[in-house]
């Protein structure tokens, strides 16, 4: 099994919300048996390079290196080989109406929301005291409230995930939840319900 394992490097999963989801692409999906799992403590971004010198080109967390040798150091390139190399899993939704907003949903978390990932960090061992969000956290707590109802409305999804069946859009918008939990953001429905 051992040509076979993917190495996963990843930050501590209480306060590394991109390293929960791609853990959770291991975790969730039956790969767990087929992934050796390094969890770093950084605490500075130096501590990060320092840790992560021998894993070049990767600077960030989380990090996969597959059996092959690719180094995948960004949380939607993980997503994506894993699928390709596993289409017998189903990380996404079948159907191509599901799959297509999935992978939007997907595609925006990661490269949107910067307010609530660069300014609300997690800390899961952390309940803080209740928040009113800021202007430019409104915003995008109503931009989540928008996609997560729309993904549900058009899929038909009646059960907790965001699009039918679990998915790799669940494991992606996982720290997000978490985070609004941690701050105690007075949320609207669609976010308590998920």
């Amino acid at each position: 099994a051992g040509s076979m394992t993917y190495h996963l490097y990843i930050g501590n999963r209480l306060y590394f919300s991109w390293s929960l989801a791609a853990y959770l692409m291991f975790e969730r999906f039956g790969l767990k048996d087929q992934v050796k799992t390094t969890v770093f403590y950084p605490e500075t971004e130096s501590d990060v390079r320092a840790l992560m010198a021998d894993l070049a080109p990767a600077r960030t967390l989380p990090t996969v290196i597959t059996p092959e040798g690719p180094v995948l150091n960004d949380t939607m390139a993980i997503a994506e080989e894993l699928a390709t190399r596993h289409p017998e899993i189903g990380f996404w939704p079948s159907d191509p109406l599901a799959r297509g907003t999935a992978r939007a949903l997907a595609n925006e978390m990661h490269s949107s929301f910067g307010g609530l990932r660069g300014n609300w960090p997690v800390n899961l061992r952390t309940n803080y005291t209740p928040q009113t969000p800021p202007p430019d956290i409104t915003a995008e707590l109503d931009r989540l409230e928008a996609l997560w109802t729309h993904a549900r409305s058009v899929t038909g999804a009646e059960g907790p995930w965001l699009c039918g069946d679990y998915s790799i859009v669940d494991a992606i918008f996982a720290p997000l939840p978490v985070r609004l939990s941690c701050y105690r953001f007075a949320t609207r429905a669609p976010s308590r319900d998920h």
